[in-house]
């Protein structure tokens, strides 16, 4: 018997007992096309005016690769950051029981409803040479606003909220009979939490750690006044985007648009690779 008649035939869309897959499926498409994939399509449309040759002398000039560098290096900080953080809050608001949780988890969405020049100018108020926090560091030599380690405050503010709410949930779906279990057989209490659990929230994390990273990346109000804006040094991408267009360099624009947008690709498609990775390696989906 040929190897033909074994194999089995490719179908566009699987058997299901949901109805309207068509409609669905149509509308789903159309929506994301004029959401998301028109958009950036035509941003690297009006990109591709300026060339191969243009587009690598914008994103090799000094400015745009420090801002480059200062963009996605602090966010990645903030995001892992946040990734071991936002699971410590998750643990601590789903595992334990305690007056006043129902308050700090209402706090954990504040980033969220907060509007982000708010949350700027509340941090800049704080962390500058003469506010609350400031203050006090100013005299052991640490200096927050208006440098580089201000916009990882800001940063960090803004995507917590991400790793909490994507930890959260999966957390408390988890069984405890499993973690009872691995205690039954004699794991210590370090070793079912690094054998047991942390395996299975591996993919949780690591998709808030991508929505962090991603929300950080393209955050631009909170960080323009804790910043100081200064090139070379606390000018983050965003801003440089804006500047450009307040001079009319639209192609300048663009064209660092696109770049941002062919880096937080190739970032976000790695992290789901990996992510992919760890639900077949620890068999969780």
């Amino acid at each position: 018997m040929s190897l033909a008649a074994h194999a089995t035939p490719f179908r566009f869309r699987q058997p299901s007992a949901l109805p309207g897959f068509g409609i669905t499926f149509g509308f789903a498409v159309t929506y994301l096309s004029l959401i998301v994939l028109i958009p950036l399509g035509v941003l690297v449309v009006q990109a591709s005016g300026l060339g191969l040759e243009g587009l690598w002398q914008t994103a090799t000039s000094p400015r745009v690769l420090a801002a480059l560098r200062l963009s996605f290096g602090v966010s990645f900080a903030a995001a892992a950051v946040n990734a071991v953080a936002g699971l410590v809050v998750a643990w601590v608001l789903t595992r334990y029981a305690f007056p006043g949780r129902r308050l700090l988890d209402a706090i954990v969405d504040l980033p969220f409803a907060l509007p982000t020049a708010v949350a700027g100018i509340a941090l800049t108020a704080i962390y500058a040479p003469n506010g609350w926090i400031g203050a006090l560091l100013a005299p052991l030599g640490v200096k927050v606003a208006y440098t580089p380690l201000g916009i990882f405050v800001a940063l960090v503010f803004i995507s917590l909220p991400f790793v909490v709410r994507t930890v959260q949930p999966v957390l408390a779906d988890l069984d405890r009979e499993i973690e009872e279990a691995s205690a039954t057989l004699g794991a210590s209490r370090a070793q079912t939490v690094a054998r047991v659990i942390l395996p299975a929230l591996a993919p949780a994390v690591l998709t808030g750690f991508a929505l962090a990273f991603g929300r950080a990346v393209g955050e631009y109000g909170s960080v323009i006044f804790i910043a100081g804006n200064m090139p070379f040094v606390s000018e983050i991408a965003p801003l440089l985007i804006v500047i450009q267009l307040e001079e009319f360099n639209y192609a300048g624009a663009t064209a660092i648009a696109t770049i941002m947008l062919a880096i937080s690709f190739v970032s976000l498609l790695a992290i789901n690779l990996i992510q992919a990775w760890s639900r077949r390696r620890f068999g969780h989906v």
